[in-house]
């Protein structure tokens, strides 16, 4: 066992290696020495704290077993997952930090001179309203994470759900949350613990079934900063040091950037987290526009236009991810750059399922870093580009967000595509993108379509060229 000031240093240090990491992750050339730091300041804590535990002889084994097993089953699913599912897995990582922090709290509740929070029905205040928001904002980060989950894997639809009076009862079940943490800390019921948890895991489900696909980006950076926020409120009921910088790193970190992608999307940070987008009706045209025709190629047309050309931007999105295309798409480029045709990538900040999707998928093809580009950074050189390969990227790429109001993405900056000379759009179908809207690129007049999976596509135009 180590003494409490030596602990304190170890859990400072690692708390200055997570902050490195992040830092690291900010850039794509330093992002993996960011996770290095991620990996060595939790390995630090976790050693430290087994021993800064005491009369730990009995337990050690079984925690150790049980921490191997929970470490194999992560390995392996970091291992095996395809990044077309990396959205899925980042919410159902969020839902366990979410439901870890629910258990944590219901042990001290049940246990409290275990933790050294006092006796049952006399625990210290502090650490019962500690100990209640960590299991509120933990059971909200679990219900929550699982609808999105769903969501994202299909299993529920992406489509916002929403019924009479929805806004009102979320209010009221917040209100009531409020209410029960003070009755518990007055009375110390177990009974109204257990009320409280089924409140928080109702209003989970609640805040995240009227978000619309259009918003999940958002949706998954702000149950990661609420994971943290749940490890942080524990942490304190744990007094571990380590514990609450960490929790109150992601849990800022995951705020600030859901703030950044709201302001980047034209959107309410307020709105989205209650769910206010996604929700509204669409523009009654939509069948009409359905009817209208479209012009379609095949992959010797866009051979033909791209060898012609002298500059071409790459769209990438959620398609090109399903497909796989990445690898294909990175050596359909360099047969481009082969014939001195300059090649740049756009990325919309929430192209995607998820914040940063399409350049870990570019990073994975080895895209070089200076190749790529965010949406402020190129949107005014479509205008003077000779084609633009769009790549399964629907909604970041569809015009109607900045001429209909009534659409669920209005006031969403989106990449000005349109402008290019010449669109080369991929996609199987003309379905609408995870937002449920049609897009008005695949019928303008400088737009040819290319129905075929991604990949493929790529791959025939590759030949072609």
């Amino acid at each position: 066992m180590i003494s409490a000031n030596l602990s304190a240093v170890f859990y400072l240090i690692s708390g200055v290696l997570f902050i490195l990491a992040l830092r690291g992750l900010s850039s794509p050339e330093t992002s993996r020495q960011g996770n290095f730091f991620g990996i060595l300041g939790m390995i630090i804590a976790i050693t430290v704290t087994f021993l800064s535990i005491g009369n730990f002889s009995n337990g050690f084994i079984v925690v150790l077993i049980f921490l191997l097993i929970g470490g194999l089953i992560g390995a392996f699913i970091a291992y095996k997952i395809p990044m077309t599912a990396m959205p899925e897995l980042v919410a159902g990582f969020h839902s366990l930090v979410g439901l870890a922090a629910v258990f944590v709290a219901i042990s001290a509740f049940l246990n409290p001179e275990a933790f050294n929070l006092g006796s049952p029905g006399n625990i210290k205040l502090g650490s019962l309203i500690e100990m209640s928001i960590g299991a509120a904002v933990g059971a909200i980060t679990f219900s929550g994470s699982i609808i999105a989950f769903l969501k994202l894997q299909g299993i529920m639809s992406g489509s916002p759900i929403t019924f009479k009076g929805q806004h009102p009862l979320n209010a009221l079940i917040l209100i009531s949350i409020v209410i029960l943490t003070y009755l518990l800390c007055s009375t110390q019921s177990s009974n109204l613990f257990w009320i409280l948890l089924a409140v928080s895991f109702l209003i989970g489900f609640l805040l995240i079934i009227p978000i619309g696909g259009a918003d999940m980006p958002v949706v998954i950076s702000m149950l990661n900063s609420y994971s943290g926020w749940a490890a942080a409120g524990i942490g304190f009921t744990l007094e571990n040091t380590a514990l609450i910088i960490t929790g109150a790193l992601v849990g800022s970190s995951g705020a600030i950037l859901s703030y950044i992608m709201c302001k980047g999307m034209n959107r309410s940070f307020f709105n989205v987290i209650l769910g206010g987008f996604g929700a509204t009706e669409q523009s009654g045209n939509s069948q009409s526009k359905e009817q209208r025709p479209v012009k379609s190629g095949n992959a010797d047309d866009a051979a033909f236009l791209m060898k012609n050309a002298s500059s071409v931007i790459i769209v990438p999105g959620y398609g090109m991810a399903v497909a796989q295309a990445q690898h294909a798409l990175r050596e359909m480029v360099d047969t481009l750059k082969k014939n001195d045709i300059k090649v740049s990538y756009a990325i919309h900040p929430v192209a995607g399922r998820m914040p940063g999707h399409m350049n870990v998928l570019l990073a994975e093809a080895n895209v070089p870093y200076d190749e790529v580009f965010e949406l402020e950074e190129i949107n005014n050189d479509f205008a003077n580009a000779d084609v633009a390969f769009v790549i399964g990227a629907n909604d970041v790429t569809n015009p109607v967000a900045k001429t209909d109001p009534q659409s669920p993405i209005y006031g969403m900056p989106v990449l000005d595509v349109e402008k290019c000379k010449s669109v080369l759009f991929v996609k199987r179908s003309l379905s609408p993108g995870y937002a449920g809207i049609d897009n008005d690129l695949f019928y303008k007049e400088n737009t040819l379509m290319l129905f075929a999976d991604a990949k493929k596509m790529t791959e025939d135009i590759t030949k072609n060229l």
